[in-house]
């Protein structure tokens, strides 16, 4: 447990119905397996100890005594194992028996969590055993098996906050509780819980188990929170129903683990307790109201241990993982990226676009951008004006990738070499050629967009940008040159995604040789082609210079998106990328972007307009409203601590 990483569990055991020294042994073996691999947040179905299934023996003496004896025994055993264990149990108050969620930490009972709604339809007759518990809490005189006599607190309206890791505030629900409109989930939430325990019992009916996974899948979105939903399963009775033993961990909309559905066992999920601060706190909207009930807060101590991530890390956190759902995000990113343009062109008035092609690949995706903007307009597409700008860096492969892409795309063509003007420039200037230094480089790029912009202001047209939103984090783009647009379509596509949305566009045409320049394309390292080449290949490859894209977006990702220190973000860039990069490599990359990121700001102040597409964008009227003079002090020392342990 380190890094505000948590683990946590849902338990199934294999019971038998009305049998609370059996299901206690399962239990308690359960409880062992799940601290043996580290987990700290332990979750059983509902009614575990005596099974959910008991009917009418639920009004026995017996199996009530004989429950309370059980939850005795497994408050013992859980001492000393650095655990919270949830587990269902029926609970006598009153005379009134209550359906409740006993709360467990180091062998003490911490609270009983009562279940607010009982269902009593279709196959559910709850409400025959069963009182709703109260819409507040209490606290009640509970009688141990041995006679002993502890305050408790007793209803819904609790939560269970750990003083040793603050963003670890946990809170029940019990089954029904979650699938009624305004569930008690939602005020847990907003009275600060960040992990939902659901103790269950779902049975298994055909379309079910899809509902289920959704319901809990969006009430962890909803809410913002981890939900740890555990359901009874193998053992229960089969007389009418069959029980799922359906377990979830689902965070924030994400599925971290899901069993098999029929059977019994344990789940694991490792929960980022920072991304859900993160994402609470960015929402300025996600706020308690007055109606909501006082809470009580009990509070619990776990001891700080080593946790070996076993939570999948992606290193394309920009990117689906899955084909199926990196064609739909393909597909929808384009058209979020021509409709930003068709409406543009719609309020100026304006049929004519000029845009910069140099072969590579953030200009072949905007010409492809501006393709589907003039399809859907119904728009000529020779009022694409596409003008390649040859100079010293330039290769024939890209010169030849531009012509065609142009040519197939249905575009008209220019050429303007601008070696002669940047080499009056030069002279103008009293630059010596011979120095290919940042002057040297960034007089082309300033030159290619002054032509650029002439040549719209020829045809009365727009210039279209090109840059992506890795280019824009890194400040990878020259001030006053390919910096600057009238209108920037990819402006937040990030370099990873640059690279799938024209694959999917090649993979997806039915002209092969577009598709074919296209494949070409994405073979071509990528380079702003402003030093001249070495026997006619590419001679300055920018991730050589500034970095593997793919780090920087991962950087980036977990940077904007959930505000994480660079010790987090190294550790997990290390866990997404092992065997890919050594960890002085990740360290080096890392320690570059930071520089980067807090000294390009000013480029980023005065972007062109360009359309949103993703969760990350550096729109200084959106996204990113940074000083451009910020001080990135905290985070060099954080590095520097990084690299001392590095040595």
């Amino acid at each position: 447990m380190n890094d505000n990483f948590i683990r946590v569990a849902a338990a199934t055991p294999k019971i038998r119905v009305a049998d609370p020294v059996y299901n206690t042994l399962r239990i308690c073996e359960q409880i062992d397996e799940a601290c043996d691999r580290g987990a700290n947040v332990i979750v059983f179905p509902e009614l575990c100890i005596t099974g959910y299934t008991c009917g009418d023996l639920f009004l026995q003496s017996l199996l009530i005594d004989r429950a309370n004896e059980a939850l005795d025994l497994i408050i013992s055993h859980s001492e000393g194992k650095n655990a919270v264990i949830a587990v269902g149990l029926p609970y006598e108050k009153n005379s009134r028996l209550y359906n409740v969620a006993a709360v467990i930490c180091n062998g003490e009972l911490l609270g009983l969590v009562t279940k607010t709604h009982i269902p009593s339809y279709s196959e559910f007759y709850e409400g025959r055993h069963f009182a709703a518990g109260p819409k507040g809490s209490e606290v009640i005189d509970h009688v141990h098996s041995d006679g002993r006599i502890s305050w408790i607190p007793f209803g819904s309206s609790m939560k269970f906050a750990c003083t040793s890791i603050p963003q670890l505030v946990l809170a029940c629900e019990i089954c029904e509780d979650l699938w009624v409109p305004n569930p008690p989930s939602i005020s847990h939430a907003l009275a600060g819980a960040t992990v939902l325990m659901n103790l269950s019992a779902s049975d298994a009916v055909t379309g079910k188990q899809a509902y289920r996974r959704s319901l809990v899948e969006g009430q962890s979105a909803r809410l913002v929170c981890a939900y740890v939903y555990a359901s009874a399963g193998e053992g229960e009775s089969t007389q009418d129903l069959v029980y799922s033993g359906h377990n979830l961990i689902c965070e924030n909309g994400n599925t971290l683990a899901e069993s098999i559905p029929l059977g019994h066992g344990i789940i694991y999920g490792d929960v980022d307790l920072d991304r859900l601060r993160s994402e609470r706190r960015r929402m300025g909207t996600f706020m308690a109201d007055e109606s909501m009930p006082d809470y009580v807060d009990i509070p619990f101590t776990l001891e700080k241990k080593p946790l070996k991530l076993e939570r999948f890390v992606d290193p394309a956190p920009f990117v689906p993982n899955d084909m199926e759902h990196r064609v739909q995000r393909c597909e929808e990113i384009f058209n979020i990226q021509a409709m930003g343009l068709v409406k543009r062109l719609e309020h100026i008035g304006c049929r004519q676009t000029v845009v910069g092609l140099s072969g590579g690949l953030d200009s072949t995706l905007a010409l492809l951008v501006m393709a589907k903007a003039y399809d859907y307009l119904g728009y000529d597409r020779r009022g694409i004006h596409t003008v390649t700008m040859p100079c010293f860096g330039t290769t024939d492969r890209t010169y030849n990738n531009a012509c065609t892409l142009a040519e197939r795309i249905g575009s008209t063509l220019s050429e303007v070499n601008i070696k002669e003007a940047v080499s009056l420039h030069f002279r103008d200037i009293g630059h010596d050629p011979q120095i290919k230094n940042v002057t040297y480089e960034n007089s082309q790029a300033r030159e290619r967009t002054q032509v650029l912009m002439d040549i719209a202001n020829k045809v009365n047209g727009i210039v279209i940008g090109t840059g992506d939103l890795s280019e824009l984090a890194l400040g990878w783009a020259t001030y006053n040159g390919d910096h600057m647009s009238m209108y920037g379509v990819n402006a937040s596509v990030p370099k990873t995604l640059v690279r799938h949305l024209v694959r999917y566009y090649a993979d997806t045409c039915s002209d092969k040789e577009l598709a074919d320049v296209l494949y070409d394309v994405l073979d071509t390292p990528v380079s702003p082609e402003l030093l001249p080449p070495q026997d006619g290949v590419i001679a300055q490859k920018t991730e050589d210079i500034v970095g593997p894209y793919e780090l920087h977006d991962f950087f980036l990702y977990y940077l904007q998106r959930f505000g994480y220190m660079p010790k987090k973000i190294f550790r997990l860039a290390k866990h997404a990328f092992q065997g890919t990069y050594e960890d002085r490599v990740i360290f080096k990359w890392l320690d570059t972007f930071y520089r980067r990121y807090f000294a390009q700001q000013f480029k980023r102040s005065c972007l062109p307009d360009g359309p949103k597409v993703g969760s990350v964008a550096v729109s200084p009227r959106g996204d990113l409203r940074m000083p451009s003079d910020a001080s990135r002090n905290i985070w060099m020392i954080e590095l520097e601590e990084l690299k001392d342990g590095l040595k």
